[in-house]
């Protein structure tokens, strides 16, 4: 498919002008999205430290240890203390002041992963933040494309705009460590690229529970594992268990 070769350019193009040093952490799942990123950013001869973060137990340690056996990269993994969480997490929605769950769910998650490369002297950490807002990853838009065409369109100008503003509420927590989090794929090129891609690469329908179908392809094609590229979503608050655990104790 000769699409591979422009979109997979974009995504390197968008790193790239991003990052301005070589030795970076990558908030990492293992999920599809940041199996992606990682594997662009070592093909591009960064130096990658994966930072995992979660509950004990938690799907997203499980299952990047899991991926990470196959790929074979320096990973930390930074296990949240459930005693001393309430009082973090009380911390982190008076400094954002806001009452949006999903603000602070992800704050919390960005103020461990901050703390976790702090702790390895690492100031950049990366994130594959947008691929799910412009890639149709999200549930929501299985009910938009019911809608038509212009309904999706609609739904990822919200989408983004909601995540470019929350990333700021993420680096106000992290400023704290001393630790930047960037988002090459919310730059604005890569924005506009992404919005020109056909929806079909993306989502094909209502009864769609796999989503961002080009992703996943050109994750296979540059030799992301398959148990990766084929992950269903897993958003972090939940994999991380922080949702349930935020839930528990408010």
């Amino acid at each position: 498919m000769n699409d591979f070769t422009s979109i997979l350019d974009e995504f390197q193009i968008a790193i790239k002008e991003t990052l301005s040093e070589k030795k970076i952490g990558i908030a990492f799942s293992g999920g599809v999205d940041s199996t992606l990123l990682t594997k662009i950013c070592t093909d591009l001869g960064y130096q990658v430290t994966l930072l995992t973060i979660g509950f004990p137990g938690s799907h997203d340690i499980l299952f990047s240890k899991k991926i990470n056996k196959i790929m074979k990269l320096p990973h930390q993994i930074l296990e949240i203390d459930p005693a001393t969480f309430p009082e973090i997490s009380l911390k982190i929605k008076n400094k954002i002041n806001t009452d949006n769950l999903s603000w602070n769910e992800n704050c919390i998650a960005f103020y461990y992963v901050s703390k976790l490369a702090q702790s390895l002297n690492l100031s950049t950490v990366i994130t594959a933040n947008g691929i799910d807002e412009l890639f149709c990853g999200y549930n929501a838009y299985r009910d938009a494309i019911k809608e038509g065409k212009q309904i999706v369109l609609e739904l990822m100008d919200s989408k983004i705009e909601n995540e470019l503003k929350m990333m700021k509420a993420v680096n106000l927590v992290s400023s704290e460590f001393g630790v930047k989090i960037l988002q090459p794929f919310l730059s604005e090129r890569f924005i506009k690229f992404s919005k020109k891609i056909p929806i079909n690469y993306k989502i094909k329908d209502s009864e769609d529970l796999l989503r961002k179908h080009i992703v996943r392809n050109i994750a296979l094609h540059i030799g992301v594992p398959e148990i990766s590229a084929n992950q269903r979503k897993k958003a972090m608050q939940y994999g991380s268990l922080i949702h349930k655990e935020l839930i528990k104790s408010s």
